[in-house]
């Protein structure tokens, strides 16, 4: 099994509503399932946004499939823009971080749920992407 830290960022803004916002509650839950959460295997992170960062869930925060399919479901809905590219400046300074639980010795996967375009895409943009396929 591969070891990684994995953060979600989750879209909650207006144009998602409700229904939607709780139908990606319930797809994490499921796919966090088939993860091996474990302080020493893969760790998983979570962020919401929507004009702003609303709620995180560092990397650190969860050692069991079952604390962390708990902290989703408890995530509320607050609507707002879609403030993209605070959500991913959120990710790399303050949860890609050794204090947020961030391991170096292993993959960081940042996987973005949203239902559109940012409110602000130049900002968005993400310079010096690099795409790693990671195989175990």
């Amino acid at each position: 099994m591969c070891s990684a830290d994995i953060i979600f960022v989750v879209d909650k803004s207006s144009s998602v509503g409700t229904t939607y916002f709780n139908l990606m509650k319930s797809f994490l839950s499921r796919l966090v399932s088939r993860l091996d959460i474990d302080r020493n295997s893969t760790r998983a992170g979570l962020v919401t946004f929507s004009s702003g960062v609303d709620a995180s869930i560092n990397l650190n925060a969860h050692s069991s499939v079952a604390s962390l399919q708990s902290a989703i479901w408890s995530l509320s809905y607050t609507a707002g823009s879609t403030n993209t590219a605070a959500a991913l400046a959120y990710v790399r300074t303050a949860m890609l971080t050794s204090a947020a639980g961030d391991r170096s010795n292993v993959s960081n996967v940042v996987v973005v749920l949203t239902d559109g375009d940012s409110a602000n895409p130049t900002a968005t943009q993400v310079n010096n992407f690099v795409m790693k396929f990671i195989a175990c």
